[in-house]
């Protein structure tokens, strides 16, 4: 007897897991300013606190990705009692952002600067990201570069890309076993000549020239207006080179706004590749699904739960597309019965099976009101105000 829905959509939120940033819960803004939340996070153990609590009301967020500089202060030192505070709270570390973008001695770039000094300090410290890696037991460092230009003829295109190559298999060659490293890719901002890693093409052939360790990270806000991402995720797992997401949306550029507020049917037709992939080849794909969101206007908290609820939603009606079916219809170049199987999957209202997970994994029905009547939210304000307000007066002053 084939599965029934509710049958489906269990199973599939039995394996959903997203991470979520560290940096999602603490002052960010634009360039030309941050706006100001008086219960945000401002020290690691804050960070981890707020994320012990979206995971305790959604069950589907049990990892923190974290940035080395804004996150061990005191570098490798620092890990042990990061590590701790991480199971205090529910959770644990997940993957590691080294920051090669925002000391000063990277104006020209990091691992494609025309200085060797600076290229090697870059190097220094993704290797200690990848040491970081080992003691919190995490699996992904996450690579994302800034480096480009932004006037003709200021850079030599081609040597930044050997220099590149040329740290990145440095790198690679430190990791441990079962660790990997996942290059982003971003077309501008804040370079906006040529950006040195700018596209998914680019991002492959430099983990390919990495090692075997190495795989491409997409983030779903980088790419230019328009373009077809889930083709970029269905050539990447063909090519066993899709390592993982960070997700967000957008309207116009990098805006990193909430997970599916703008296009939540791209989102779900990114699942549903990937699902394919599943159904096809009989392999799950081994992909890390990541949020990178900056919470300037929304409650941190509270864009966070939303965010990790509406990805459980869009992979639940994702894993309701009729996998046999639609590839009968493709073979036969069916295309509204082949469109149909997507559009009536995506129509389903899967908040019935959801509660129903909920319930039996002892979650709250709603967990955003759930964490609203916790009064968490409520009793960070009251404690964090005062720092936070000192912050706001010296970033303005």
């Amino acid at each position: 007897m084939p599965a029934t829905q509710e049958e489906i959509v269990i199973k599939a939120l039995d394996s959903f897991r997203i991470e979520l940033p560290s940096w999602g819960f603490a002052n960010t803004g634009t360039r030309f300013g941050k706006f100001i939340q008086p219960g945000a996070a401002t020290t690691i153990e804050e960070k981890l606190a707020d994320a012990g609590q979206v995971h305790k009301f959604t069950g589907c967020c049990p990892t923190v990705a974290v940035h080395v500089l804004w996150d061990f202060p005191h570098g490798v030192s620092s890990v042990p009692e990061t590590v701790q505070l991480a199971t205090k709270y529910g959770v644990r570390i997940g993957a590691i952002n080294p920051n090669v973008f925002q000391d000063q001695i990277y104006k020209y770039g990091s691992l494609g600067n025309p200085d060797p000094t600076v290229r090697e300090k870059a190097l220094a410290h993704i290797l200690d990201s990848i040491q970081i890696a080992s003691l919190t037991g995490s699996r992904d460092i996450s690579l994302w570069f800034a480096d480009g230009s932004n006037f003709p003829g200021t850079a030599n295109i081609r040597r930044r890309k050997h220099w590149f190559i040329e740290g990145l298999r440095a790198a690679h060659d430190r990791l441990a076993e079962g660790q990997r490293m996942l290059v982003e890719y971003k077309p501008f901002e804040p370079a906006f000549y040529h950006t040195d890693i700018a596209d998914w093409g680019m991002a492959l052939l430099m983990a390919r020239a990495a090692g075997p360790k190495a795989k491409v990270l997409v983030d779903t806000g980088h790419h230019y207006q328009g373009q077809n991402i889930e083709q970029i995720v269905a050539w990447l797992l063909d090519e066993d080179m899709l390592g993982g997401f960070h997700f967000n949306d957008r309207r116009y550029a990098d805006d990193d706004l909430t997970l599916g507020c703008i296009d939540p049917y791209q989102v779900f037709r990114i699942f549903h590749e990937i699902l394919l992939y599943e159904f096809e080849t009989g392999r799950r794909a081994d992909i890390a699904y990541m949020v990178d969101q900056s919470h300037n206007l929304k409650g941190k908290i509270e864009e966070m739960i939303q965010t990790a609820l509406t990805a459980q939603e869009l992979y639940a009606k994702a894993a309701l597309v009729d996998h046999a079916k639609l590839l009968e219809h493709q073979q036969r170049s069916e295309l509204v019965d082949a469109e149909e199987c997507l559009k009536q999957a995506f129509a389903t209202d899967v908040r019935p099976y959801l509660r129903q997970w909920r319930r039996a994994h002892g979650l709250p029905e709603d967990p955003l009101a759930a964490f609203r009547a916790s009064g968490y939210q409520q009793r960070i304000d009251r404690e964090r105000a005062e720092k936070n307000l000192a912050a706001a007066s010296g970033a303005y002053a």
